[in-house]
């Protein structure tokens, strides 16, 4: 892997990381859930149950 390229995944990491957590929040802010897979299995998590 070239340093160009390890830059540019970073920077694509550390975006994912703030549209994570800004998601995370919002969904705080509006006493929404959060629907994932987990295991193969739809899951329905309340965000504020979340850190």
């Amino acid at each position: 892997m070239t340093k160009e390229s390890k830059s540019i995944r970073e920077k694509i990491l550390k975006g994912l990381e703030l549209s994570h957590k800004r998601l995370i929040q919002s969904k705080k802010q509006r006493g929404e859930y959060l629907v994932i897979s987990k295991d193969g299995e739809i899951v329905k998590l309340k965000a504020s149950d979340l850190n």
